[in-house]
């Protein structure tokens, strides 16, 4: 069963791959057009070499139907499902000269977003039993944001605001300049500022130390992020809050952190480490090599998947 039920809208998905197929075949692929008789037909598996969390429905499909809507594609494994080293993932079928363009950006994506759906599961894992919420950050690939945060919510994570549009964030620079370098009262700016927003618009403040936290609060604010905060100070930071906010951590967050982390009684840890220098899940394009032998010896569609790395 997957996990994952909100999906990217497909016109999203449709103008990302096909910027990304043409820049990779911008006035065609030669070799395959060179090489491949225009009328061979390709069977192929997407294949795993290694285990891992999938996230790439979309992506594979857009890729395949965008070079040729004669291609059909179909799913062994959904998104947000587990799968092991040598599982096919999806079967592709088509024109053979069609597949090949589309193999590259196909796999370029979905091997990334399986990156990133792995280890958010990992840091998921972690933090299971606390109450906890992994989330990302704005710290995505540019242009690639709408399927990065689909791949966190793959691997079980949530999703930070999605743009600059989304909430209101004041981090330790914008504090700066609305209190001028400390000039003008914290909480009575921040106050005024609460007051300008309409009542649905979320407020969050980050502070770096203990000090702050009071201020903050007395503003009247949705979130305080306590950032780069010791595991000593986040307990004690929890402590202080005492449910007046929603706690986020952030700073210094790694798979072997994010356990301790947790268990100082946070509500949210967010980690731009899911998205900004997540490794690539190592997928593979397989085609199948039909056997030479006579009907009644094997049935139809009998060979091997021929490694197509």
């Amino acid at each position: 069963m997957t996990r994952v039920s909100a999906r990217p809208a497909g016109s999203d998905v449709d103008r990302i791959v096909s910027a990304a197929l043409a820049e990779d075949a911008p006035w065609g692929d030669v070799t395959s057009q060179t090489l491949i008789p225009a009328e061979a037909q390709a069977d192929a598996a997407v294949i795993a070499r290694e285990p891992g969390i999938f996230c790439g429905e979309q992506v594979l499909e857009s890729a395949m139907r965008l070079t040729d809507p004669r291609i059909e594609v179909s799913f062994e494994v959904r998104d947000g499902e587990a799968f092991d080293a040598g599982s096919v993932l999806a079967v592709v079928s088509g024109p053979a000269r069609s597949v090949l363009t589309a193999e590259r950006v196909a796999l370029n994506l979905a091997q990334r977003l399986s990156g990133i759906a792995t280890l958010t599961a990992r840091f998921v894992a972690e933090v299971a039993g606390t109450g906890a919420r992994v989330v990302d950050t704005r710290k995505t690939t540019p242009g690639l944001r709408i399927l990065e945060r689909h791949a966190v919510r793959c691997g079980g994570g949530f999703n930070h605001r999605f743009s600059l549009s989304d909430a209101v964030m004041a981090k330790d620079n914008h504090l700066a300049v609305l209190t001028r370098g400390g000039t003008i009262d914290l909480t009575d700016a921040l106050r005024a500022a609460r007051r300008s927003l309409p009542h649905t618009v979320h407020f969050e403040v980050e502070v770096d130390r203990l000090d702050q936290i009071e201020p903050v609060l007395a503003a009247g604010v949705d979130t305080i992020m306590l950032d780069n905060f010791s595991l000593e100070d986040l307990a004690t930071g929890v402590t202080q809050i005492a449910g007046r906010a929603l706690v986020e951590a952030s700073g210094n967050v790694r798979l072997e952190t994010i356990g301790a982390i947790a268990r100082t009684g946070v509500d949210i840890i967010s980690s731009g480490a899911l998205t900004h220098s997540v490794r690539a899940l190592d997928l593979g394009l397989d085609l199948r090599i039909e056997t030479s032998v006579p009907d009644t010896a094997a049935p139809a569609g009998s060979g091997t998947w021929e490694d197509g790395r």
